[in-house]
């Protein structure tokens, strides 16, 4: 679905991709993590060319994204990102229909597949006539993902959707986009800063430092392995946590 060969991309002479080579098959769920300035924001936008890179190349669909029209390109790749990013002086329904009515959609049959993609995140119907500053952080995110789903992508870019979110509702949206995933048969990339969301939500843990891959595991794998220092204390530091609030819930 999504190959990258040899990229590359600096800043002020700074390299934040450093020869970057990948392939995300068709159905993957991969989880890129890493501390900040690793390179993982910069590799997820190149996907859809919010970034240019300087060198190499980026695939989708065994078609080089760099000869692709670019509004045919976006069309069919999600993207969705911290904050959101709904427009205030547009209802539920306006934003969600927005990348619809841009590729031409009439507006009949809007209002039923509008229910439709809010049903997809857990959200009803009648939400549709709010607007963004009538709703909850968590529901904000939900009508950022419909909106991302609304022209039928087969991929989809998150880059720390539920970061800005409370645990539970962190939680709760993490799970629901899980199991879209399964259901639609979606490609997700997803950045995160949070190993454990990474291990728990993801097929496959691609973990970034200074725009290299220093290990590209299942979770599994990834925890069992004898990795990096870099990379186990941010394991230990998810265990870590894990086995504190285990021992909180048994008075210890």
């Amino acid at each position: 679905m999504i190959s990258f060969a040899h990229v590359c991309k600096r800043y002020d002479g700074r390299p934040v991709l450093d020869d970057i080579t990948l392939t995300i098959p068709p159905g993957a769920f991969v989880a890129l993590v890493g501390a900040s300035g690793a390179g993982k924001t910069t590799l997820l936008k190149a996907i859809n060319r919010l970034t240019a890179i300087d060198s190499g190349t980026i695939t989708v669909d065994g078609a080089d994204i760099a000869t692709q029209p670019l509004v045919g390109l976006r069309r069919r790749i999600g993207y969705v990102f911290q904050g959101v990013g709904l427009f205030p002086h547009m209802s539920v329904a306006e934003n969600v229909w927005l990348a619809p009515r841009l590729a031409g959609q009439p507006p009949a049959g809007r209002d039923e597949r509008v229910a439709e993609l809010l049903a997809m995140v857990s959200l009803p119907a009648d939400l549709a006539a709010r607007y963004p500053r009538q709703l909850s952080g968590g529901q904000a995110q939900r009508v950022g993902f419909a909106r991302a789903l609304a022209a039928g992508p087969a991929i989809m870019l998150m880059d720390e959707p539920f970061g800005a979110l409370d645990p539970v509702a962190r939680a709760e949206l993490g799970a629901a986009y899980r199991a879209l995933h399964e259901r639609m048969g979606l490609t997700s990339l997803l950045v995160t800063h949070d190993m454990a969301e990474a291990l728990i939500l993801a097929d496959r843990v691609i973990v970034l430092g200074e725009g290299r891959v220093l290990a590209d595991r299942t979770p599994r794998a990834l925890m069992q392995a004898r990795a990096e220092p870099g990379i186990r204390a941010m394991i230990d530091a998810a265990l870590a946590s894990a086995a504190r609030l285990d021992a909180l819930a048994r008075g210890d």
